[in-house]
């Protein structure tokens, strides 16, 4: 009898109480999952995204489908997120810009460490510093050299103001201490045809976007920016390797939920990408797209956020960046 009437104290308190917690911990997921993207489809993120996400619908017996909210350099997106309700049906695809909104944009309209959830880190992405073939330097330390020689005239392209191809840059000036310019265009897609073409001689990319053209030749890659080589280019030393540790970028992908999520979700939906990225298929298509595999937990991946976020506040205030 007692075990009967503790099971009954319990139902009770779940309904009494309003608690959408003791429901959505046994029965989780009971219809479809958002999976939101703050980009157009297309991009990087968004590949991410629709790599993992059929075998997510698979793992957990309901569909994920990814929903594309573009706006605000995916603010947009992650505001629809830290305003749902937490319970594991809006989640958010998130990447660099997660780190770095909060001190590009002066008012953001939620707080990333209070009302956002890290549920698991799926990898991460060097960029890589890319020359046009025409530009007569084989290494890092000859680009340096010309840079140093003709202050102010040497441009960088990036993907646009805030992003991760700009902010490498701006990190790449205040550690070798060079003044190139910055020369924004409206995504990476546009900055790379200009790099082939020689209107602009330097580039930060992620890797995916311009791997086909170091093989041709057509670029020449100098340095990744990552703590260790990427297995897409295995060939080109780290920032590190040549004396600019402090140089260092890393791009971070991962799944987040509103805070409040319940801890039995959130662990489900965790052990669920953890199996996804594990699986081989999936592991080589990531890195296809210029990702590193690199799953952790949501706790590792909070005290990442909490670590990167007050970095890069550094550096954006150094180089007075804002984007209103």
């Amino acid at each position: 009898m007692n075990s009967f009437f503790k099971k009954v104290f319990s139902i009770c308190a779940c309904i009494f109480l309003g608690s959408v917690h003791c429901v959505n911990a046994q029965g989780y997921p009971e219809k479809t999952i958002r999976l939101m993207v703050g980009y157009a489809p297309g991009g990087l993120t968004d590949g991410v995204a629709r790599t993992l996400a059929p075998q997510l619908s698979e793992l957990l017996g309901k569909q994920v489908v990814v929903e594309n909210r573009g706006g605000g350099g995916s603010s947009i997106a992650t505001d629809v997120v830290a305003k749902a309700p937490a319970d594991g049906y809006t989640l958010l695809m998130a990447d660099q810009a997660l780190i770095s909104n909060p001190s590009l944009f002066p008012a953001l309209p939620y707080d990333t460490l209070k009302e956002l959830q890290p549920v698991a880190l799926v990898g991460t992405a060097a960029s890589v510093i890319v020359v046009n073939a025409t530009l007569p330097v084989r290494d890092l330390k000859a680009l340096i050299a010309l840079a140093k020689s003709k202050p102010g005239t040497l441009n960088y392209a990036s993907g646009g103001n805030g992003t991760m191809t700009h902010l490498a840059g701006e990190l790449f000036k205040q550690v070798a201490r060079v003044d190139i310019v910055h020369v924004p265009y409206k995504g990476t897609g546009p900055a790379v045809v200009d790099l082939l073409g020689g209107q602009v001689p330097m580039m930060f990319s992620s890797i995916g976007p311009v791997a086909q053209y170091i093989k041709s030749g057509q670029l020449i890659a100098l340095a990744v920016t990552g703590e260790s080589r990427s297995p897409a280019l295995p060939n080109v030393p780290t920032l590190s390797e040549l004396g600019l540790a402090q140089a260092t970028v890393i791009g971070y992908w991962g799944m987040m939920a509103p805070t409040g999520t319940p801890s039995d979700v959130t662990e489900k939906l965790m052990k669920a990408v953890s199996d996804v990225v594990k699986r081989p298929d999936i592991n080589q298509r990531l890195v296809s797209l210029g990702i590193d595999p690199s799953f952790a937990t949501g706790a590792r991946y909070e005290k990442i956020l909490s670590s990167e976020i007050p970095k890069w506040a550094q550096v954006i205030k150094l180089a007075n960046i804002r984007i209103d």
